[in-house]
């Protein structure tokens, strides 16, 4: 889950790795100021932190890695159902990263509540708690986080299945 959330927020594997190596070794150092609550709660906020610092790192000192242009991009791969056609197949892997780039262009801290709330499925409450905001703040990012994505999408809508087009498209 850590590895996950920092993924979808810094995009990059090695990035993501270095986060969750990072969210570890300051969980283990900081168990002991561990209050209680929802230790989940505790360690994403933690590998948040972790990320907005490989953020501010990479804004500082900008590389790309000749490794990347190379490396399969798409996780979810090996979920694939055994169903699906080649075309249907290319499509998915295309619109996953069309949507993980949109996901890359929203600011960090709408990113971070949309990867939360979205892609781990955390309630409003837990990602409130993980981020130190209010409620309100993370329903108000997450509204226009996915406005963003929306509009982004909407640019690439030949890659979304009909059953996804507003009916007048169809």
């Amino acid at each position: 889950m850590v590895y996950n959330v920092a993924y979808r927020i810094l995009g990059d594997a090695d990035a993501a790795a270095d986060a969750s190596q990072d969210t570890f070794l300051s969980a283990y150092k900081a168990i002991a100021n561990f209050k209680g609550g929802s230790f989940k709660s505790w360690l994403l906020r933690i590998t948040t932190n972790a990320c907005y610092d490989q953020l501010r790192l990479h804004q500082r000192r900008p590389t790309s890695s000749l490794d990347a242009i190379y490396t399969d991009t798409d996780p979810s791969s090996h979920f694939i159902n055994g169903r699906e056609t080649p075309e249907e197949h290319a499509l998915r892997q295309e619109l996953g990263q069309i949507l993980q780039q949109a996901i890359h262009t929203l600011p960090p801290d709408q990113r971070v509540t949309l990867v939360l709330s979205d892609v781990q499925g955390l309630s409003y409450k837990e990602v409130s708690e993980v981020t130190r905001v209010s409620v309100g703040t993370v329903k108000s990012r997450l509204s226009r986080a996915r406005a963003r994505l929306r509009d982004r999408l909407m640019e690439q809508r030949e890659l979304l299945p009909a059953r996804y087009r507003l009916r007048d498209e169809g």
